[in-house]
């Protein structure tokens, strides 16, 4: 039987999918799991949503540092501040994008997550992106992150990301479900486990539920 097929979608300006990549491949084992990465703009789904980034409120920012820390140091995970946040990160999403084989991009992802939040090295830089691509096995990045082609295929990604009902980053899709966040591994496992406490019935009920009140917009 082969393996089931999750797909991880995420951005590197985001702490909680690093958390979430460098717990995965654990998860991943243990239910014999093919991962597939998406790298996903999240300001494109922000735009699409009408969303606010969490860096994007201050009090929200600060705390979700804070979570951050106390969730790294619960999983062992290294993290430091990263260079600047928010941060440019079209060129390590590009850079992901660009034609490798699975072994090279999942090992790409995983240098480009620990230099932003491990290393606190400017992956907003290209030249940087670059130089974490050559030491990979990825040559001439500078040059092909620049390629129409190469950006178009973030923007279908992120387009793509959209129609499947993504709205934040990480998510995590399996069997065409959704799971957000770096905080729904045990509702994930219990999916994968065959123990998932939501039916389809239940999500219409609960999706049928009228609105009775609408928060005004323009402010």
């Amino acid at each position: 039987m082969s393996a089931r097929r999750l797909y991880f979608h995420f951005d590197y300006i985001s702490p909680y999918s690093y958390l979430a990549w460098r717990r995965l491949d654990e998860v991943a084992r243990r239910h014999d799991l093919r991962v597939e990465v998406r790298p996903t703009l999240l300001a494109a789904l922000l735009d699409h949503w009408g969303h606010k980034g969490p860096a994007e409120i201050p009090p929200k920012r600060a705390y979700m540092f804070k979570d951050c820390i106390r969730t790294a140091a619960a999983w062992n995970v290294p993290l430091a501040p990263p260079f600047s946040h928010p941060f440019n990160p079209l060129a390590p999403l590009r850079a992901t994008l660009l034609e490798m084989d699975d072994e090279t991009r999942q090992a790409l992802v995983t240098r480009l997550f620990s230099a932003t939040w491990a290393e606190s090295l400017d992956v907003g830089s290209a030249q940087v992106v670059a130089r974490i691509c050559a030491e990979t096995g990825v040559p001439d990045a500078l040059r092909r992150i620049q390629d129409p082609a190469v950006k178009l295929r973030l923007h279908d990604a992120s387009n793509e990301a959209i129609q499947l009902g993504v709205f934040g980053v990480p998510t995590m899709i399996v069997g065409g479900e959704l799971f957000w966040g770096a905080d729904s591994f045990a509702h994930l496992e219990r999916y994968l486990d065959g123990r998932d406490p939501v039916r389809a019935e239940d999500v219409q009920e609960w999706i049928a539920v009228s609105a009775t009140a609408h928060r005004k917009q323009d402010r």
